[in-house]
């Protein structure tokens, strides 16, 4: 019999009642393992309405009922990493380590929820004028919702809710529904933590579930992370009826070797960079942009060392590349591989019709690395979300910065020097909201704000860290005067001397 993973609504597992339910596949095997339930329109407003009555009574707890769930919260996902980490690789297919490192990045976040008091303080001025003062403090919104991907679905959510509860606000989350139980694991820890029910609520599905999120009127607030034209149509739909809007998208991340750098750190990152879990995230480097006389060296490393990368099961402690999510997704990837060198692309390592014994039906594409592609090439052009990296060749620092802010695209950016003068310019210069120098993947700490520029960001907002705090409270200022007490009316005596 098909396992079944079904709805969290008020604190406790709830059976979808739609009818429809959606295949989740072992991606090493091709096998469906389990059936996720779709939520109807109905069971979304179930889980709206739980929300709804738990803030009524959350909204106004005390700062320090909410930090303690969420200090209980953390030892329990500490405890818990390896079973939350074998779910992703169960579902999504990525390697463990990678698996235990995205669990630990989410954990971040949850380290600055438990600190949420340092960052809610507001600001006080006195005497604005005589015996006026002026305080600026922020609340909570009410009901929130977060729409998270595939890629990380313990990280991403981590990323969103933590901060969204701290805060003082109620949360439904909608979870991508190819890996879904891993959050299902987050909302049992978050009740075995004290979580009041109500406050975390899980919806399973599709685009049904997607758009009544978006127009429900009890939602104050969406958080998305996915594609491009997802996150376009999330922040217009949510925007337009009336609600805050931070919506990552996709990217083309990339990475500038100029050369004066070190060819084999250099080469290091960008293997580990655009191929570490299979391509499939939005920090991934997926263009390698080699200035001058680099060019050839570096591709003959980055092959070197792309030939020796054991793909095959997450499970597998030797394996370090796992299979891509769906028999689909790995199927347009490679569409992009065969189709290159009619584009003009040299293809060095073509990573397409791989497979792994034992395990013929997983939905395995090797690694593939395409050189000279021009910017007119699809493999160039478009997010490929798979281990495919290109490398195009500029001859000045000036054509490599110019090819690289002319991508529509503005997500993370690195650049590979030992030139400290350069690497500067390069950070200013750059049009991108994250930059790694010497770095590859810049993803930043828990108290630093993950975000975009261009179409990767739609909203005002970055995700976690302050712009985090601030998306989920809204500001409120007072302005405060009272008399003095020596004012007070003849024969009330308040205990102050009247030449006070």
């Amino acid at each position: 019999m098909t396992k079944t993973v079904n709805h969290w609504i008020g604190g406790k597992t709830v059976e979808g009642a739609s009818g429809t339910y959606g295949p989740v596949t072992d991606p090493a095997t091709g096998t469906v393992t389990t059936q996720v339930a779709f939520a109807s329109v109905d069971e979304v407003d179930a889980a709206v309405a739980a929300a709804r009555e738990a803030y009524a009574t959350w909204g106004k707890s005390s700062l320090a009922k909410r930090t303690s769930v969420l200090f209980a919260f953390r030892a329990l996902l500490d405890a818990n990493r390896d079973a939350i980490a074998e779910l992703i690789t169960a579902e999504h297919g990525k390697v463990h380590s990678d698996a235990l490192g995205e669990v630990a990045r989410g954990l971040e976040i949850v380290d600055l929820a438990c600190g949420i008091t340092v960052q809610l303080k507001g600001e006080l001025s006195t005497e604005v004028a005589s015996r006026v003062d002026v305080a600026s403090i922020r609340q909570p919104l009410g009901v929130v919702a977060g729409i998270t991907p595939f890629n990380f679905p313990a990280m991403v959510p981590m990323w969103m809710f933590p901060l969204a509860i701290a805060c003082g606000n109620t949360f439904v989350l909608k979870p991508s529904e190819k890996d879904p139980s891993a959050s299902i694991k987050i909302a049992e820890l978050l009740a075995e933590a004290g979580l009041p029910d109500g406050v975390f609520n899980v919806v399973h599905g599709d685009k049904v579930a997607v758009d009544r999120l978006l127009e429900h009127p009890d939602v104050a607030a969406v958080s998305f992370v996915g594609s491009t034209p997802i996150a376009r149509h999330i922040h217009a739909t949510a925007s337009a009826n009336g609600k805050r809007v931070q919506a990552l998208g996709g990217a083309k991340n990339h990475m500038l070797v100029l050369p004066d750098a070190d060819l084999d750190a250099a080469a290091d990152a960008a293997v580990s960079a655009a191929y570490g879990s299979a391509g499939e995230r939005c920090m991934a480097i997926s263009a390698v942009v080699a200035v001058g006389s680099v060019g050839d060296e570096l591709v003959a490393k980055i092959k070197e060392r792309a030939e020796k990368i054991k793909i095959g099961p997450g499970n597998d402690p030797a394996s370090e590349m796992g299979p891509l999510i769906t028999a689909a997704h790995r199927d347009k990837v490679a569409s992009y591989v065969t189709g290159a060198a009619a584009q003009g692309c040299e293809v060095v390592l073509d990573g397409t019709g791989h497979t792994v014994e034992g395990f013929e039906n997983g939905h395995w594409v090797g690694l593939s690395l395409l050189d000279r592609v021009p910017v007119t090439a699809d493999a160039y052009k478009d997010e490929i979300f798979g281990p495919v990296l290109c490398v195009l060749r500029v001859d000045t620092y000036e054509e490599g910065v110019a090819l690289m802010n002319a991508s529509p695209f503005g997500n993370g950016t690195a650049i590979f020097t030992r030139d400290g003068g350069a690497a500067r310019r390069f950070q200013l210069e750059i049009e991108a909201g994250m930059v790694g120098v010497n770095v590859p993947i810049p993803v930043p700490v828990g108290y630093h704000s993950f975000g975009g520029w261009k179409d990767s960001l739609f909203g005002d907002h970055h995700i976690y860290g302050n712009d985090g705090t601030h998306f989920y409270t809204r500001g409120k200022v007072v302005t405060t005067r009272w008399p003095d007490p020596s004012d007070a009316p003849a024969g009330v005596d308040l205990g102050f001397p009247r030449n006070h």
